[in-house]
């Protein structure tokens, strides 16, 4: 732990965050003492508290880890200074730890990628809003699922975990990604015989005769540059669901960055995350699909998931 820089009692946190800010310029980590959240259990951000005589405005953790996050800092294991108050300590993330800055063209999502460090399913903000949507579809009784986007196969491996041996064998997985060390890797993953994966082009689904498909997720890869967004979701929806099919979509809210999952998506030519393209095909996406007379509905946060069953 770095000496305490500061105390914080009544301050709002306005100040702080303009305190923090200006200190994260010239270092790497800060240091500020602050009122105990467990002694404040249940109380709302910015309510008072009074202790021997002290006034204090109360904080819980999430607010703190909130603002550690809006800072690019992972926060540090808080640490007792006295019998009211701790020492909070945030340290700078390494934004050049990401694999956003990659200039790799093949394999930027390949096994030797630093995409490859990142299990998705091990976020909670990812995990539960995913888990949502396979409930919502009723995924345990599809015979035929889509991924494209598949890389290593962590969606079809919490498809795996959550429905019984039965339900599992009887649906055919088809799974499909540009990088083809990432395709090896789920190859060997799902060698139960009731998985195919391909390494291929997304824009050229046609070539491989595919046939339609109960189920197709999709998540984080349709609004690749390197793809037609409109008329890519429009075919997979005309030429490859079925009659009933269902939809997931994940649209990621999030940058990773120095092994943190970091909420708000960068948009170009901002300095910050920057909403309206990700609201605009969002937006797209469940116009078209209840046109189509689908029940859409739109969940999570760092991951929002438009998820899309058949009407009646």
């Amino acid at each position: 732990m770095g000496p305490v820089l500061k105390t914080f009692t009544t301050e709002s946190m306005s100040d702080i965050l303009s305190w923090a800010t200006d200190l994260l310029k010239e270092g790497n980590t800060l240091t500020f003492e602050v009122l105990n959240p467990d002694i404040g259990s249940g109380n709302y951000a910015g309510e008072l508290i009074t202790i021997d005589g002290t006034n204090y405005l109360y904080r819980s953790y999430k607010a703190w880890s909130d603002l550690a996050e809006l800072l690019f800092c992972r926060i540090m294991t808080p640490k007792p200074l006295s019998e009211h108050t701790v020492a909070i300590t945030y340290k700078k993330l390494d934004l050049s730890d990401s694999f956003h800055r990659s200039e790799e063209k093949e394999e930027k999502y390949g096994t030797n990628s630093r995409f490859a460090a990142i299990h998705k399913n091990e976020e909670p903000a990812f995990l539960s809003p995913y888990l949502r949507a396979l409930r919502s579809v009723k995924v345990g009784g599809k015979k035929r699922i889509l991924n494209l986007g598949i890389n290593t196969g962590d969606e079809f491996d919490l498809i795996r975990s959550v429905l019984t041996s039965e339900e599992y064998r009887n649906i055919e997985l088809v799974g499909i990604d540009f990088s083809s060390s990432a395709i090896t890797i789920a190859r060997e993953r799902f060698n139960e015989g009731n998985a195919t994966f391909y390494v291929h082009d997304i824009n050229d689904l046609a070539s491989l005769d595919l046939g339609r498909f109960d189920l197709i997720i999709t998540i984080g890869t349709l609004q690749s540059s390197t793809l037609e967004f409109k008329s890519l979701f429009a075919s997979l929806v005309q030429e490859y669901l079925s009659k009933e099919g269902a939809m997931i979509l994940g649209f990621p809210n999030c940058r990773w960055m120095g092994g943190e999952m970091i909420y708000g998506a960068k948009a170009p030519n901002y300095p910050y995350s920057e909403m309206s393209i990700l609201i605009k095909d969002i937006y797209y996406c469940k116009k078209y699909l209840q046109q189509k007379k689908f029940r859409v509905t739109v969940t999570g946060k760092d991951y929002l998931f438009l998820t899309a069953t058949k009407i009646g």
